[in-house]
């Protein structure tokens, strides 16, 4: 760090916006706070880039959550998905536009990064962050917020933005309540030419053998990311149904690169967004799409919330300004993300007591093709087709009356 003071003094500068964690959301949140014009420090406790388990799908609204100019480091452009049910009655639709492209982890983020450092902010990397203090010594006035590192350094903000992660300690600190977690397990395969041939701009989502389950191939050039993933407490049939996806599929005879897992989970509806001059967003809110548990665009669009809203709790001057644009950011994320991810419950607990509704429904009733295709380029969300069209909200109402019923689960299951 750099101060016009003696190196005695520099632990005193006090940034305008400082993020902790460098993923999707982070990057996004330092993005927007840096183009604002403001002194925006970015912290990553890894070295970039770093692996992370994740399909790795840009649907339309991550795509147009993305800063100018971004050029997305595409592995492959999907124009054709096969839906099966736990390995039976496949059929494959397809579509002349590309429905959603798709990248690896390590390569998206970094030039995320990247795009937050050319606007203006500064990355420090191998940096754990071991507590916030928004009260006590360290804190010289309220309005700073001390972030304080493992090793004991401290770091000063007028705000600060959470987004490392469900497990981080910036969500614990703002207490962020969670309700869904699920176990996702992913297999980086590499091929053979002649098989990633036969996987170009196609993908597979098999609906899974236990309730709200399901599994992935997505084709990246040379290597196939194959996963699976279900409730949490699932953990060994969850095991055995990526291995029997991956042998149905004949890819057991190839050894993957990388094979990992991780949890992901989903805020509470009254879950807290902020505490004091602190925001959390992405992972580290717990918002991502119940039912498909999509994640990247959560991240990207809740991340640029996070860093336009922590701009304006730094130029707050006291306590009851801060809260009320702590409380405009949670507007904001309930007003757009919230409605999404309230009917993506929904269409999780219908899904887990019907998945051979949701196959049949999908594979042969075009209306219900074309919902999929619109939401996955971004013409639409889940939130906006319910709200805004009369079929799919009354087969929405349809599907939770029979949840509240109980009704009997159909093929696949």
């Amino acid at each position: 760090m750099s101060s016009d003071n003696s190196s005695a003094d520099d632990v005193r500068q006090v940034w305008d916006v400082v993020v902790v964690g460098a993923g999707p959301a982070g990057a996004s949140a330092a993005y927007a706070a840096a183009v604002a014009g403001r002194r925006v420090l970015l912290l990553e406790k890894a070295e970039l880039p770093r692996y992370k388990t994740c399909g790795g799908g840009i649907i339309g609204p991550s795509r147009d959550a993305l800063p100018p100019g971004f050029e997305l480091p595409f592995k492959d452009r999907v124009h054709a998905v096969t839906f099966s049910s736990n390995g039976r009655f496949a059929r494959t639709r397809r579509s002349r536009q590309m429905l959603f492209g798709l990248i690896n982890r390590p390569e998206f983020d970094q030039q995320l990064v990247e795009h937050a450092q050319k606007a203006g902010a500064e990355l420090r990397t191998g940096v754990a962050v071991q507590r916030v203090e928004q009260h006590g010594s360290a804190v010289p006035d309220r309005r700073t917020v001390a972030v304080v590192l493992q090793g004991g350094e401290t770091v000063l903000a007028r705000a600060v933005v959470g987004a490392d992660g469900s497990a981080g300690r910036i969500g614990a600190h703002v207490g962020v309540k969670l309700d869904q977690v699920d176990l996702g397990l992913e297999a980086e395969i590499p091929v053979p030419e002649t098989v990633a041939e036969d996987w170009k701009g196609r993908v597979l989502i098999d609906w899974g053998p236990m309730p709200g389950s399901y599994g992935w191939v997505f084709p990246k050039g040379d290597t196939l990311t194959v996963g699976v993933i279900s409730r949490r407490g699932e953990g060994a049939a969850t095991k055995r149904y990526l291995e029997d996806f991956i042998a149905r599929l004949g890819l057991a005879g190839f050894e993957p690169a990388i094979s990992s897992g991780h949890l992901t989970r989903c805020r509470t509806d009254d879950s807290p967004l902020s505490r004091g001059r602190v925001l959390v967003c992405g992972d580290a809110a717990g918002l991502l799409e119940p039912w498909t548990r999509e994640g990247i665009s959560f991240a990207l669009r809740s991340g640029r919330l996070a860093g336009e809203w922590a701009v304006r709790i730094a130029e707050a001057h006291d306590a009851v300004d801060a809260r009320r644009q702590a409380l405009n950011y949670a507007f904001a994320v309930k007003a757009g993300l919230g409605v999404e991810m309230s009917v993506g419950k929904r269409m999780l607990a219908a899904f887990e007591q019907r998945p051979g509704v949701f196959h049949a429904v999908l594979t042969g009733f075009r209306p219900a093709w074309k919902a999929f295709k619109d939401i996955t380029r971004g013409a639409t969300t889940l939130g906006e087709l319910v709200r805004t069209h009369p079929m799919a909200h009354r087969a929405l109402m349809a599907l939770d009356r029979r949840t509240a019923s109980g009704g009997e689960a159909g093929p696949g299951q």
